[in-house]
């Protein structure tokens, strides 16, 4: 069983990836790189003067690595909860089971709405400033709590701020 299960390989879903591999938890990350940083050209993102998203996907999904998260090059097609967390289905039929979940689903939260995740009239799935979701040990980064606005730099921000609050609250703090 992983500690944290994330599903979403963009900024958001890598950034939480790194921080919490390096905080010393088991991370499974579920994302086939079709992220639309693929289409971006990043010239506002502190300590980078620019940067094909391309590019940018490539250094950050092989810094997540590096710090010991698992990508998978698969889909996640079903969520449900359980006793003991979540359990996440493959669409090759395989169950992953984790005591957290983070999903940076993007403007298409299927997963989240799937598992009854509470939104706003505008349907923003609704989050506190951590990115805990209405559903204990759920968060939600990036996009997906901001339908209408797309930044990497705020989602790689929700995703860490989704870690540090995860890392906090596993070490008692």
């Amino acid at each position: 069983m992983a500690e944290v299960l994330i599903i979403g390989d963009g900024p958001g879903g890598l950034s939480a990836a790194l921080f919490l591999a390096r905080g010393g938890q088991d991370v499974v990350l579920f994302g086939q790189d079709k992220t639309a940083m693929h289409w971006a050209e990043l010239n506002n993102y502190l300590g980078v003067t620019t940067i094909h998203g391309s590019e940018f996907q490539k250094i950050a999904r092989s810094q997540a690595q590096g710090a010991g998260a698992i990508l998978r090059d698969e889909r996640i097609t079903e969520l449900a909860c359980s006793d003991d967390g979540f359990v996440g289905t493959t669409d090759a039929g395989e169950s992953i089971r984790a005591g957290y979940l983070i999903l940076s689903e993007g403007k298409g939260p299927r997963l989240a709405t799937s598992i009854g995740l509470e939104t706003h009239e505008d349907g923003a799935i609704k989050v506190d400033r951590n990115g805990l979701s209405t559903v204990a040990n759920v968060y939600v980064v990036g996009r997906s709590t901001r339908p209408g606005r797309s930044q990497a730099i705020i989602s790689a921000g929700d995703g860490a701020a989704a870690a540090i609050d995860i890392l906090s609250t596993m070490a008692g703090k």
